[in-house]
């Protein structure tokens, strides 16, 4: 009734007010409905937004997934020509890291790689992806090799972390990996590492000291895997999403702190437009480094490495 004019009201019949009042109740109602219903669909939406909305550990679990593409496939799909290296000349080959010399265009590439296999008999092969002191001081042998005839080195890194054996660290782990990223800190040559699953604690930093390092967009890079994380400061494994949201391992947290200068996208399904677009930026990224000479570019890695932080 507030609705209507006050003169209006005055000359209406008693059975007429008792109808505008009943109508304007019925009107009062249908907009109350009408405001509850969008409410509820705001909820709702945003309720699918936050459910569609991936967690740190979905990516975790992306980066792990049975099927998807390991170095392997990169190297078959980006190089031609490749010939597989073997051994650290001091003790064994170590199949977790896969070493060789391939051509990317006209160019020749020395190429590192960390290996998980991709069933259960090549994983256990390749000790699912988690190198001994051999694989690092088989890299060590090959980036030198690099140098020597002045070849980019390109890495693609895909671990767990180190394999912690008691064997492992009686034959220097630890030593292996620092050497590692000793070497590559000075070396002459361009190096490009990219993270294309996981990249783990000091076994993927072994080989992730480069003029620049990429991350494909579902992988994860981080200090320590979410599980051992939580382990070790609430002794409880099933807290691993948790862990995993505080470590900031996902693609995008690592590229907001500078840690990562490009983050490739896998919006596509289709593995071998993957495999072709980062053929093609590698080969656009050589190209615009090559000319470089060699202590501007150990001057600008070495600054790389000391911003971080700040």
């Amino acid at each position: 009734m507030e609705n209507i004019d006050e003169n209006v009201v005055n000359e209406m019949t008693p059975a007429e007010k008792k109808a505008a009042e009943r109508k304007a109740r019925e009107v009062r109602v249908s907009e109350l409905r009408e405001r509850k219903a969008r409410e509820k669909s705001k909820l709702s939406n945003s309720k699918q937004e936050l459910k569609k909305e991936k967690t740190a550990y979905d990516y975790v679990m992306e980066a792990r997934a049975k099927g998807r593409l390991t170095s392997i496939d990169y190297i078959k799909g980006i190089l031609t020509g490749f010939l597989e290296l073997h051994g650290d000349r001091r003790f064994a080959d170590d199949p977790a890291v896969i070493g060789g010399i391939g051509y990317i265009g006209e160019f020749p590439f020395t190429v590192l790689a960390t290996e998980k296999g991709y069933d259960t008999k090549s994983r256990v092969k390749r000790n699912f992806g988690t190198p001994n002191p051999e694989g690092y001081r088989k890299a060590l042998r090959l980036v030198k090799q690099a140098e020597k005839f002045n070849r980019p080195v390109l890495c693609f890194v895909d671990t767990s972390g180190a394999f912690c054996g008691i064997g492992a660290e009686e034959r220097g782990q630890g030593q292996a990996i620092a050497e590692c990223i000793q070497t590559l800190t000075g070396l002459r040559t361009p190096v490009l590492s990219i993270i294309i699953g996981e990249g783990g604690s000091g076994g993927a930093l072994a080989l992730a000291v480069g003029d620049e390092v990429w991350m494909l967009e579902n992988s994860v890079y981080s200090v320590i895997s979410p599980e051992g994380c939580a382990n070790i400061l609430w002794r409880d494994a099933e807290k691993a999403p948790e862990a995993a949201q505080s470590l900031k391992l996902t693609s995008k947290c690592i590229s907001d702190l500078g840690v990562v200068e490009r983050v490739i996208p896998e919006t596509s399904k289709d593995p071998e437009k993957l495999i072709h677009d980062l053929s093609k930026q590698i080969a656009m990224w050589y190209e615009s480094i090559r000319s470089v000479p060699a202590d501007e570019l150990i001057g600008r890695r070495y600054e790389r490495f000391r911003k971080f932080g700040y």
